[in-house]
């Protein structure tokens, strides 16, 4: 691979072919329609980030120091 050759990735959402550039404003998506549907995809949690379970909201973590 020459330096002067734009790198290609992949829209994450369409599969699309996309220049890895300043120019490319959505990258690593296409365009804002598919930047939007990841956002979306994340905002109604059908992607989750692997971890251990955190406590239920307003129950601590571990019991106070004394």
């Amino acid at each position: 691979m020459n330096d002067d050759e734009p790198v290609s990735v992949s829209c994450p959402n369409c599969g699309k072919e996309v220049q890895w550039s300043a120019d490319s404003g959505f990258r690593p998506f296409c365009g804002e329609r598919c930047r939007l549907i990841d956002l979306g995809e994340w905002a109604a949690e059908r992607y989750r980030v692997p971890g251990e379970p955190s406590s239920p909201p307003g129950k601590p973590d571990s019991e106070p120091l004394q």
